[in-house]
């Protein structure tokens, strides 16, 4: 049998995924947004993010039609991958707001 913390932990990885991808969607809804600048903005709001995760996660939402990409040129090198959401995206992200507003509720009422 698993200890409380260990369970509790599991559990919290299980809600950071989903929560990671509704952060990344609204972070590419915004604008057209390069990989480290996602990590970035993730990380000035206090949600530490490595690359190692963020690829992966950028790559299945792209693969499920949430995500595009576009090449841009870079003064510092080779041109960079740009991500922005879809219209799809956008409209999941906005059915995710709805529910994730509507489990706020709820917790605050627990």
């Amino acid at each position: 049998m698993k200890d409380s913390d260990e369970y509790a932990e599991q559990l919290a990885t299980q809600l950071r995924k989903g929560f990671l991808a509704y952060c990344v969607l609204r972070v590419c809804a915004k604008k057209p947004m390069y990989t480290s600048d996602i990590i970035r903005t993730l990380s000035d709001a206090e949600l530490v993010v490595v690359e190692g995760t963020i690829y992966p996660l950028l790559s299945r939402l792209q693969k499920d039609g949430l995500l595009a990409h576009e090449w841009q040129e870079s003064e510092q090198g080779p041109p960079r991958k740009y991500y922005k959401s879809t219209e799809f995206g956008t409209e999941v992200e906005k059915n995710l707001t709805k529910r994730i507003t509507a489990l706020n509720a709820t917790l605050k009422k627990i």
